[in-house]
């Protein structure tokens, strides 16, 4: 489509030419694609022309069809309304599908340019609950559309692993638990002792005055407390990482929030010689009034870090260590005024890279119209949801393919992907509201229904075997509509790189698992013969291409067999 499209723009430019205009720079990107097929494969809406032509869309449209002669690939053009639509002949489709390769949808926008990524980014010693998902599987899946695209990749997880919910998990574990009972029970015990910490501190204040301290002797150096500090990150690491491992999900750096603490001095000296650094009743702040934002806090009155000057100095780390062209942060929406505003801190302070710094939000997730919480108890266990899918999926393969080898195997990939494509099916920005039902649907616009599509065009050519190349073709309209169906692929890979949506990869999914059914269900494929039936199943395999790797993107498995 892309060379249909630069032909036809240059068809309008010589038209406007002829009829005495002058052709504006950049027609090839005012292009549409029709929603409605019968509008043609393209579409040049004209009011974008009106002004600098100054004539109505309708008359500028009739104008360029008039002066225009045609081209490789066009089979008729027709002015309606403001619009000219443009409608490629078969030839066209077929030349289309010969450019579906294995790379096709691949693009260099990327090349030569580093796209820092921080995405999970769990807080230790909480188990990993249906709130850590938005964050986990948006950035891997934004990591892998960058990737595609080009860029170098660095994906990295930031524990949050230095703070004062440390200082509470220590005063918490010296209460209440041990190192056995840590050891024995892992995780499980550390989300533990900090919810008896919530239910104790509303009774005895006095524990949160004690949870500062204890956080403060941490930054400070303490033995005992960088002994408990460090069981409770190395017992937290060793669970998450089977998380990841299940979801198939690698990071290039584990670096968590006390890597700078050696680091932080440097930017508080920093914005106090700039000027930047004030007194506010006792505590160190930047103000940001005059940009409508409350003040960023730095250090606090007994002088300990806060997560802006963390992030300012993980910030500055990684632009010296990776000079990225971009550094974006997956988090929910509830933190967008921390990213504003110590985003903003680093604009004042002259660094030039602060421009690239991209805070990339999601949604919250509630469960019985409450808030998602480990502090009070309210969660639930990500483990817990993917086992759920998993045995579902199980359990319906056992009913209709009894006979399937790796029953197992198949049932993760599918139960895993139906959670991972209902989280990312929806614009990410979207509140989600947890039921269990939904989370376990395989009916309808679901991961197990793109899963099963793939599964059937893989079917196909299994039992085709080898098929050859068609030496001519004349596509029907179900061939037709796949075809550009398909080949809307690199622009939605395009956009979901320059809008952070993964939601778009999802969406083109369905939309080619409908056309693909559609075409499946119309047309005979096993049982043609000769060009047609090679046609046919060079088809099929363009879309198992496509729509594999569109499950790539996501993050999802491949599933040849369901």
């Amino acid at each position: 489509m892309d060379d249909f499209r630069k032909n036809a723009a240059e068809a309008v430019s010589q038209a406007l030419i002829r009829a005495g205009h002058t052709a504006p720079d950049g027609l090839d990107a005012m292009f549409e694609i029709p929603s409605d097929s019968s509008n043609g494969d393209l579409a040049l809406p004209c009011f974008r022309l009106s002004k600098t032509l100054r004539m109505p869309p309708p008359a500028i449209a009739a104008e360029i069809r008039e002066n225009m002669g045609t081209f490789t690939g066009l089979a008729k053009t027709k002015a309606v309304g403001g619009y000219l639509n443009f409608f490629a002949e078969g030839a066209s489709y077929a030349a289309m599908l010969d450019m579906m390769t294995e790379d096709f949808g691949k693009s260099d926008i990327g090349s030569g340019k580093t796209f820092v990524i921080d995405f999970s980014s769990p807080n230790i010693a909480k188990r990993f609950h249906l709130g850590h998902l938005g964050t986990t599987v948006i950035g891997n899946a934004v990591r892998n559309i960058y990737r595609f695209c080009g860029y170098n990749t660095v994906a990295i997880n930031y524990l949050g692993d230095w703070g004062t919910q440390n200082g509470k998990q220590i005063v918490a574990f010296r209460r209440w638990s041990s190192r056995e009972q840590v050891e024995r029970d892992g995780v499980a015990e550390l989300e533990r002792i900090y919810v008896l910490f919530g239910k104790e501190a509303e009774k005895d204040p006095s524990l949160n005055d004690e949870a500062r301290s204890a956080f403060h002797s941490l930054e400070c150096g303490d033995k005992e407390c960088l002994e408990i500090w460090q069981l409770l990150r190395d017992v937290s690491l060793r669970e998450y990482k089977k998380t990841y491992e299940r979801l198939g999900i690698e990071f290039d750096l584990w670096d968590g929030e006390s890597k700078y603490t050696d680091k932080m001095p440097a930017v508080v000296d920093e914005l106090r010689e700039k000027g930047l650094l004030n007194l506010d009743d006792g505590a160190s702040i930047v103000d940001l009034s005059e940009f409508g934002m409350p003040p960023a806090l730095i250090l606090k009155r007994d002088g300990s870090t806060l997560y802006p000057t963390r992030d300012i100095a993980a910030a500055c780390w990684r632009y010296d260590t990776y000079k990225f062209d971009k550094c974006a942060y997956v988090t929910s929406a509830g933190q967008s005024l921390h990213f504003a505003q110590w985003f903003k801190v680093t604009e004042l302070m002259g660094k030039p890279w602060s421009k690239d710094l991209v805070h990339i939000p999601y949604g919250t997730m509630s469960f019985g119209g409450e808030k998602l919480a480990s502090r009070t108890g309210n969660i639930i266990l990500l483990c817990d949801v993917f086992d759920e899918a998993v045995n579902k999926a199980y359990s319906i393969i056992e009913e209709k393919n009894a006979e399937l080898e790796d029953k197992k195997s198949t049932a993760e990939a599918v139960g895993l992907g139906a959670v991972i494509f209902g989280a990312l099916s929806n614009s990410r920005i979207k509140d989600v509201s947890f039921t269990w039902e939904s989370a376990l649907s395989f009916e309808g616009n679901t991961g197990p229904y793109v899963q099963y599509t793939y599964a059937r065009a893989a079917s196909l050519l299994r039992k085709a075997g080898e098929y050859g190349e068609a030496d001519s073709a004349d596509p029907g309209p179900d061939e037709i509509a796949l075809i550009k169906q398909l080949a809307l692929f690199p622009d939605r890979v395009k956009a979901a790189c320059a809008d952070f949506e993964p939601s778009y990869i999802a969406r083109f999914m369905l939309d080619t698992c409908a056309c693909f059914n559609k075409f499946y269900h119309n047309c005979t494929i096993l049982r043609e013969t000769g060009d047609v039936r090679a046609f046919r199943l060079k088809l099929v395999a363009a879309t198992k291409r496509i729509l594999g790797a569109s499950l790539d993107l996501l993050g999802m498995r491949r599933t040849e067999e369901i």
